[in-house]
């Protein structure tokens, strides 16, 4: 057995192509789940003022007494606080709200509490961080990881909080709460909006998920569409060529050692672990702290389109998309020896990975959660006539994998067979709309998944704005609103007009603000 060290390294190489920002949605795949465990990533690299820590204590179930609670952490803001003010919180989501801090210091927290006199809070979500009110990770002591407990708890934070050095009672409904999220937390402020009226004044919802779906082929295929032609013409070249040399008996041995991967035993791990730099796409950012340059630098390496063809020295031919797709790949996972590489990226040849549950096994969080309400299982697309830029390999049951892998069922829960994606879209879904919330979105970002395919991004349709409030930032990816600059000026000009769109729609919003009644 090679070090733990050379191990992590081996990880580390692989999933930088595609890892996701901590707090950011990942794609779902099991071997997505065991890399993504594997390596560390921070969600901003920026430098960022100190805000105090504070701790709120919530039942561990909202809706049967078990006597038992946890505490959660918040951190809180009160630079521009002035009375009368409302109140901004920020869903930190599926990662430690210590993480979002940035956001609190010159993201959208503070430029909507700079511009009414608000106070500005990050809210960690139960689980998460260090806001976990659980002993292990097992199937049953996550039974309480849902989006009603996680609601609750927003809820009775926004209805009972007390803060210190501040004497005034900014509870709802005698103060404005306006709740924003990005991503999953988008979803989790529209829903706030449309589960608790009464205290949730407003609600901006960033790259929101509100619709949720057993299968997700659309993530790809956004991708596909709206990624340099190049790139995508290259990834699209080698994934057909792949399938069908993997395919043929007397070629698929060679297929899989010319990418470096004869040793992966199960051949649907080697297409994903093809799959994972696509990833990279929903890292780009405009702001340089946590923008990742990975995606650009995997499509540097597969060059341009060409005619040309590599004969191996496996002894087969492949086209030059395919022989560059594979040295990319050969150098991310060249640390994992061929022997050690089913331990390293194997799925149902490393079962033991996913039967950890002690509390370090923090990807067991966002993954049960997918795994009984939330679904995204991402597969080709169903209509062949539709190109593709992942394996058809990558199925439905192999995505399931992350799931009938991670959790047995216990004596008191049980995963469900399929996600149960009805208790998401129950409160709107795609069409989810309410009074004083604000749909934003990127044109590019892999979450849209609400748009039918097209194969021309430049008539790409537009969903009807009738239904859903829907803003889309041109060219922009994953809730690109969400970060800010300590000199605002310096953000490019579309950062900056959605900015002031953000604040203008706020401000407007608070004229609306009447306190209940004595």
């Amino acid at each position: 057995m090679y070090s733990m060290s050379l191990r992590f390294g081996a990880l580390a190489a692989v999933a930088l192509a595609f890892a996701l920002h901590v707090g950011a949605l990942a794609p779902t795949n099991p071997q997505y789940v065991k890399l993504a465990a594997k390596t560390g990533s921070s969600f901003s690299k920026r430098q960022s003022a100190s805000f105090p820590l504070y701790n709120f204590t919530q039942p561990l179930d909202h809706f049967s007494d078990t006597g038992f609670t946890f505490q959660q952490r918040y951190w809180l803001s009160d630079r521009h606080y002035k009375p009368g003010g409302p109140v901004i919180v920020f869903e930190a989501g599926e990662g430690p709200g210590d993480e979002r801090i940035p956001i609190l210091d010159t993201g959208i927290v503070d430029i909507l509490a700079n511009a009414t006199n608000g106070l500005g809070i990050i809210l960690e979500h139960r689980y998460y961080g260090e806001s976990v009110p659980v002993q292990n990770f097992t199937t049953d002591s996550l039974r309480w990881l849902n989006n009603e407990q996680a609601a609750a708890d927003s809820a009775n934070f926004i209805a009972n909080v007390t803060f210190p050095n501040i004497s005034a009672d900014l509870t709802a409904p005698g103060t404005p709460w306006i709740y924003y999220g990005g991503s999953y937390g988008g979803a989790r402020a529209a829903h706030m909006r449309v589960l608790y009226p009464d205290i949730v004044f407003a609600a901006i919802s960033s790259s929101g998920v509100t619709h949720a779906t057993v299968v997700d082929w659309r993530y790809f295929d956004i991708i596909r569409q709206f990624a340099p032609a190049d790139c995508v013409a290259q990834v699209q070249k080698t994934i057909y060529e792949f399938d069908a040399l993997i395919a043929n008996k007397k070629t698929r041995d060679a297929i899989k050692a010319v990418f470096g991967l004869s040793g992966v035993s199960y051949d649907p791990d080697v297409a994903s672990l093809l799959s994972g730099p696509l990833g990279g796409w929903q890292n780009t950012n405009w702001d340089p702290a946590i923008n990742s340059l990975g995606f650009a630098r995997f499509c540097a390496a597969l060059g341009a389109p060409d005619n040309a063809t590599v004969h191996t020295v496996q002894g087969i031919t492949v086209s030059n998309a395919t022989f560059n797709y594979a040295k990319y790949i050969n150098r991310t996972s060249s640390s994992c020896p061929i022997a050690q590489q089913d331990e390293c990226f194997g799925t149902i040849t490393n079962k033991e990975f996913y039967e950890q549950t002690d509390l370090s096994q923090t990807w067991r969080l966002w993954n049960f959660q997918v795994c009984t309400q939330w679904g995204f299982l991402m597969t080709p697309p169903p209509d062949p006539k539709i190109p593709r830029i992942i394996s058809n390999l990558l199925t439905k049951d192999y995505a399931a994998l992350s799931c009938t892998l991670s959790y047995p069922p216990g004596e008191h829960f049980t995963v469900p067979k399929e996600p149960d994606v009805e208790a998401v879209n129950k409160l709107g879904g795609y069409h989810i709309a309410a009074d004083r919330l604000a749909i934003i979105d990127g044109q590019d970002d892999p979450w849209r998944g609400d748009t039918p395919h097209s194969p021309d991004p430049a008539a790409h349709p537009r969903p009807d704005t009738t239904l859903r409030p829907f803003k889309l930032i041109p060219t922009a990816v994953h809730h690109w609103d969400e970060n800010g600059l300590a000199d605002p000026s310096a953000e490019p000009a579309f950062i900056q007009t959605i900015h002031h769109q953000e604040i203008a729609f706020v401000k407007a919003w608070l004229k609306d603000f009447k306190p209940p009644r004595q």
